[in-house]
């Protein structure tokens, strides 16, 4: 876990985008100060002062990327973290589902080379392994690497530049598949990163990306997603158009369910000599974000009300439940969970606790409103009046790990779009 002594700068350059270097003027979204999501606090750390920083989103009025406009060192940030993938039984069936059409849709094999690209503690990785292909995770946080290779999957606890990814490439050799599942929004220097992807592929190797995708963003009111970590939020078409400037090109899409809905992108080299054509999928996919508008400007307009609703209608149901005596806790000791909760204004005299599957966030408290943190046990011995899902879109999963709670007349919340209260 990362711990701060004082005060830490975030880097507030002149708003200029990340990708293409031109103004970033227009404003999607301003969050105000908040403290970094994942930074997750000691209970010696409770009186000291807490670091903040801008959270403000904008939209390039050139390529149209959206962005946040504060960087936070990635060191500050990924060097030691407290996410663990695989603390989710949704998300390594997921993983597993990925493993087993990848090999099977490119012929993967013993003599291929799977990377993966922020391979966190292995979860994906170890079904390869399984399978007999040669893996290598490539995982800047080092505590989260030793726990990867514990589990038998080879880690480089590096980050991922076009001259880290050369260096890879010669050691381990040129990969066949190379996957970076949400971790193109986590690089603030997006031209090093993509140009070191293409780095790592075999002449005819293929690329997958998986990110939350943008449309379903701005249709679902998902600004909890939006944290300092995440330096970009993206379109197919800003993806395709950093691909295109690195020399890869899109020639597949899927959309999936994902983290509210994300895209998981099959890119190549665009120097590949027998080209794969591009699907339906695809050319449905850039009809889609052309018709709804996601390439102009004007798009964003009204996403600063819509956030506030939303907040607004947390709000209500914070104030309602405790001038009602009633008790809340939150379940998962999610980064879109403190973002959502100290945009409220959410403290403990509103919020219980909070609980959480991962052990190492348990016995720490959340950024900001320092709730502390225990194992989801909890929940059965104080019969809280609600359960609010930070995470929700794991909601089904964990409204079946918390069925009991009917016994006692509880109840869930989910906060996204807006405020609903349900029964199991």
């Amino acid at each position: 876990m990362r711990r701060h002594s004082g005060p830490v700068s975030a880097m507030t350059t002149t708003p200029l985008c990340r990708f293409c270097g031109a103004n970033l003027d227009h404003i999607v979204l301003d969050l105000g100060e908040q403290p970094l999501a994942n930074s997750f606090l000691k209970e010696s750390d409770l009186a000291r002062a807490e670091p903040k920083f801008r959270l403000r989103v904008r939209v390039c009025d050139n390529c149209l990327l959206v962005q946040t406009d504060t960087v936070v060192p990635p060191e500050t940030i990924f060097s030691d973290y407290v996410y663990f993938s695989s603390y989710s039984n949704a998300w390594l069936a997921h993983a597993k589902a990925y493993s087993e059409a990848m090999i099977a849709r490119f012929a993967l094999g013993p003599q291929s080379r799977v990377v993966e690209v922020a391979s966190n503690d292995g979860y994906l990785l170890k079904n390869f392994v399984a399978r007999g292909i040669p893996c290598l995770g490539i995982e800047p946080a080092e505590n989260v690497a030793e726990v990867a290779r514990a589990a038998g999957v080879p880690t480089d606890a590096i980050f991922l530049g076009e001259e880290t990814a050369r260096q890879t490439a010669a050691k381990f050799g040129a990969a066949n598949l190379v996957a970076a599942n949400n971790v193109l929004a986590h690089v603030p220097n997006i031209n090093d990163f993509v140009a070191g992807l293409r780095e790592l592929l075999a002449p005819d190797g293929v690329l997958t990306i998986e990110a939350p995708h943008l449309l379903r963003l701005i249709q679902d009111v998902q600004f909890d997603t939006i944290y300092h970590e995440h330096f970009f939020y993206f379109s197919l078409a800003a993806i395709e158009r950093v691909f295109a400037a690195h020399g890869l090109r899109a020639f597949d899409v899927e959309r999936l369910s994902t983290h509210g809905g994300s895209l998981r992108i099959f890119a190549e080299r665009a120097d590949n000599r027998t080209p794969r054509g591009e699907s339906d999928a695809l050319r449905q996919l850039r009809a889609a974000e052309r018709d709804a508008g996601v390439q102009r400007k004007d798009y964003y307009d009204g996403f600063t009300r819509r956030v506030a609703a939303t907040i607004e209608s947390v709000r209500a149901f914070l104030k309602q439940a405790h001038a009602e005596a009633k008790t809340i806790v939150a379940y998962g000791a999610a980064a879109k969970g403190n973002t959502l909760l100290n945009a409220c204004g959410a403290t403990r005299a509103d919020i219980a606790y909070a609980v959480d599957r991962n052990p190492h966030k348990q016995g720490l408290f959340l950024p900001g409103t320092h709730l502390p943190v225990y194992a989801p046990e909890k929940i059965a011995e104080t019969r809280p009046d609600y359960v609010l899902i930070l995470p929700w879109n794991l909601k089904e999963e964990i409204v079946q790990q918390l069925k009991p709670i009917a016994a006692w007349g509880g109840k869930f919340a989910v906060p996204i779009p807006e405020l609903s209260v349900f029964v199991a």
